[in-house]
């Protein structure tokens, strides 16, 4: 239909208000809802950090759900490939559920590289401003290579992989990060505590 087609169509749509609100989700589950958005290179610890940080939330009572970039990919992104317009497309997906696990009441956990600033923009523009705490996985690109845990560095220098970041696809560095870890130099449990410390604080 286009772009003129999409124009229309939307302005046909209005936003139905729902009795039950985000608040009263919250209360409910005893807890403020939020993302914890995880960002960094392949190889940096995102889905490994973000697992266990699930893991000490769920122990301590709180609900969550954590969305990880393959397992994403593998179903409701799964058309989707990994030109610089497909990455954004799949962090703007991303973002809308994430969006909609808040107003549930949710603890929302995300592992992505989400490479470009303008995208994680949008997917803190989506949510109250203390509902959103990006987490910089600050690992250098030498380690990560070193790590390489789905050989998918050693295939892109192969150039088996095209677009892949840090090799042939570029990765902006986050600018307002509430929260940069460095994982070469510090373990999942000291990266999971900060990261509790910091939701607990807020």
């Amino acid at each position: 239909m286009g772009l003129q087609g999409d124009i229309v169509k939307n302005a046909n749509l209005t936003w139905h208000q729902n009795k039950v609100t985000k608040k009263m989700r919250s209360k409910i589950k005893k807890q403020k809802p939020c993302i914890v958005w995880l960002t960094g290179l392949s190889g940096s610890g995102k889905s490994t950090i973000a697992n266990e940080l699930e893991y000490q939330l769920n122990c301590l009572n709180k609900h969550t759900y954590l969305l990880d970039g393959d397992n994403i990919r593998l179903g409701i992104n799964s058309d989707l490939g990994f030109s610089d317009k497909d990455r954004s497309e799949n962090i703007r997906r991303i973002s809308e559920i994430a969006k909609l696990f808040v107003d549930s009441g949710l603890i929302v956990i995300t592992a992505f590289i989400s490479p470009f600033q303008k995208d994680r923009n949008f997917a803190r523009s989506l949510v109250e401003q203390n509902e959103f705490i990006e987490v910089y996985l600050d690992t250098p690109l030498s380690v990560c290579q070193q790590r390489d845990p789905k050989k998918l560095y050693q295939k892109a220098k192969l150039n088996q992989i095209e677009n892949f970041t840090g090799i042939s696809s570029i990765y902006e560095t986050p600018n307002n990060a509430e929260i940069v870890l460095n994982t070469e130099n510090t373990s999942v449990k000291e990266c999971v505590k900060i990261i509790l410390d910091y939701i607990n604080a807020e």
